[in-house]
């Protein structure tokens, strides 16, 4: 934060805002070429570790609005990422499952995440990020 004024007060809230500005524009530029957005991206990791959610359940797991989901949703069916089936047991209520499309792209996803993490996280020692990450658990 180098490129910061001196005068910025010490504002633990401002500074979170600007590392998750960095962190975020910089995984959305990683993403870019998959057409996929950050939020997009964190649906498919919840799918990929269990597929079958209700948006509902979804919304819930991940700690977002049904208004906010419900768009996601629809355009990640609509560009091929999802798919929405009937669960076979209450037809009334639909599951989300990872296209064919997202299983393919699943090994390269994940690993331009962990990249991402990876490169963001490096200008600390093993113990720092180990202490970071513990951190905003703790804020969660």
């Amino acid at each position: 934060m180098a490129d910061l004024p001196p005068n910025i007060p010490d504002c633990t809230i401002f500074l979170l805002a600007k590392a998750y500005q960095k962190a975020h524009g910089d995984f959305q530029k990683r993403l870019r070429p998959f057409g996929l957005t950050n939020l997009q991206h964190l649906v498919l990791e919840a799918l990929w570790y269990q597929t079958g959610f209700t948006a509902a359940e979804l919304g819930k797991f991940l700690v977002l609005d049904k208004a906010t989901l419900s768009g996601v949703l629809d355009r990640m069916s609509d560009a091929g990422w999802i798919e929405k089936k009937p669960d076979p047991d209450d037809r009334r209520v639909v599951r989300l499952c990872p296209s064919q499309k997202a299983e393919k792209m699943k090994e390269p996803l994940i690993e331009l995440r962990k990249t991402a993490n990876d490169d963001l996280l490096s200008v600390f020692p093993i113990e720092e990020q180990m202490l970071l990450k513990r951190f905003l658990r703790d804020l969660m």
